[in-house]
């Protein structure tokens, strides 16, 4: 049975640009079973439905796919971060879930 819950730990970036967007870049084991599990179900822009949790903060979001860092990219957003305590640089540990629907 393929899973689709997920745990791992992994560092907090900051897009390079004119825009404050901070990522987690899925390690590549996880973003390839996700992949292989539900890449046919696949949204606009190859994006897989998800809910996160880090910490005690728990939100609904997508993950979107990275050809250049051959990964899914979790975006974080501000309020997730303020709560977190959360920055460039910070390892996070992070729970996901796919939404299979």
């Amino acid at each position: 049975m393929a899973r689709s819950r997920f745990s791992f730990t992994a560092e907090v970036w900051e897009h390079e640009g004119p825009a404050a967007w901070h990522f987690v870049s899925l390690p590549g084991d996880v973003a390839d079973e996700i992949d292989a599990t539900f890449g046919h179900r696949a949204r606009g822009f190859g994006s897989q439905r998800v809910e996160v949790t880090i910490g005690g903060t728990r939100w609904s979001t997508s993950i979107f796919p990275d050809r250049k860092r051959g990964t899914y990219l979790l975006p974080v957003k501000k309020e997730v971060r303020a709560a977190e305590q959360l920055a460039a640089g910070v390892t996070a540990t992070i729970d996901l879930a796919v939404i299979d629907k």
